[in-house]
């Protein structure tokens, strides 16, 4: 199997929760979160994370409507990964991330690390569940016989 080198990220407006995964490609794992204060400081951590892990590739949380519909929310998430592809020079793959600030909160409070002040946890753990999503559907592709990326 392919090795996969990506990073997933939970994109708001005052942080990005950013998650990694092992070398093969089944285990996403929460990194950091970063606090935004400008767009080339944004691009200049990112760009270390993806130096760092070695990332091929972004996996970018898409907030949709309950109803499946793109909204505000969305629309921004998609203009900032749009600014940031280019400088950052890696593919871009979206994932539905409806409710993962609720299920975030719920695994955090499940392993007793939740913390009504500490929003960057939750954007992070938002990240591991939006990349987690995404390699194991990547994972069943390749059950089936289909490539990785």
């Amino acid at each position: 199997m392919k090795r996969i080198s990506a990073l997933g990220l939970d994109i708001g407006k005052k942080r990005i929760g950013v998650a990694g995964c092992d070398g093969t490609g089944l285990i996403a794992t929460g990194l950091t979160t970063i606090h935004r204060t400008s767009f080339w400081e944004d691009i200049q951590q990112l760009q270390q994370l993806i130096h760092q892990r070695e990332a091929q590739l972004l996996v970018v949380g898409l907030p949709y409507n309950m109803n499946g519909s793109l909204g505000f929310q969305a629309k921004q998430v998609q203009k900032f990964t749009l600014r940031i592809s280019q400088p950052l020079q890696l593919p871009v793959e979206y994932v539905d991330e409806r409710l993962t600030s609720i299920e975030a909160t719920v695994q955090l409070k499940a392993q007793k690390r939740f913390s009504t002040w500490d929003k960057g946890a939750i954007d992070r753990q938002a990240a591991c569940i939006i990349l987690q999503q995404w390699l194991d559907y990547k994972c069943s592709r390749v059950g089936n016989n289909q490539n990785l990326t």
